[in-house]
């Protein structure tokens, strides 16, 4: 085995600065909400011009890390939002063919434990957004708009109410595709909408009574119908999840 090393990718000098910057972010070097130097002071530290600091700035900005302050020119770090992770997770997701069968095997392997927490560490609060994601859904004349946010927003709540800020990160692009195929199916399975609403009422009530081994059995049924609606309609569960809309 040869032990020469071959020659290191060119990398362009804007790259490499908004690369050193990320690290100070990512080590906490730099705290969220702090301003970063000006581009002047950038430059001068980096001994670069300050057209590679704008686009270095920008790439950072693209990556969600920094975010300019409101009536200023001036950059502070930032902090990406659930959502905005969670758009390219999904745009990756998309673009590699995932199928709704792959889809409903990840939602059956973090919604029920997550059904589960939610129970067992539930707060007053969490548990107030629960019931209005219920009674929401429940309370409407739904159409298949309807249904689609009102699953989403209980779905959403359920994993808020575990208190794990891990969990809504890994559901987040899950549910947008959830979504996405949902849309399809659900004006074909008319007892939907009455399956949906009756699983979410059983599942609030578990997680009020803490109740965590009803809990997660109701979240193993709920998750396990959506499937069976695809079923029901004829539709194959190896087709590709329809692109979710852009935004």
């Amino acid at each position: 085995m040869s032990s020469s090393f071959g020659p290191l990718p060119f990398e362009p000098g804007y790259r490499r600065v908004a690369s050193a910057i990320a690290a100070r972010i990512l080590d906490r070097t730099l705290r969220h909400g702090e301003p970063l130097p000006s581009e002047l002071e950038l430059a001068a530290q980096f001994a670069v011009n300050r057209l590679t600091i704008r686009e270095a700035l920008r790439e950072l900005e693209s990556a969600d890390l920094v975010a300019r302050r409101r009536g200023t020119k001036r950059m502070v770090v930032a902090r990406p939002a659930t959502d905005q992770v969670a758009g390219r997770v999904r745009h990756a997701l998309a673009l590699n063919d995932v199928t709704v069968r792959e889809v409903w095997a990840m939602l059956e392997v973090l919604e029920p434990p997550a059904a589960e927490a939610a129970a067992r560490e539930r707060s007053a609060a969490a548990l107030d957004s629960i019931r209005a994601a219920v009674a929401a859904y429940c309370g409407k004349n739904s159409s298949a708009q309807d249904v689609v946010d009102g699953v989403g927003a209980f779905f959403r709540a359920v994993a808020n109410a575990t208190g794990n800020r891990v969990l809504p990160l890994m559901q987040e692009p899950l549910l947008l595709l959830l979504e996405a195929a949902l849309r399809v199916v659900i004006d074909q399975a008319p007892t939907a909408r009455g399956r949906i609403a009756e699983a979410q009422s059983r599942l609030f009530a578990a997680i009020e009574a803490r109740d965590a081994a009803t809990a997660r059995s109701w979240m193993v049924k709920h998750v396990r119908d959506f499937r069976r609606g695809f079923e029901l309609c004829g539709i194959d569960l190896d087709t590709p999840v329809p692109p979710p809309s852009a935004g």
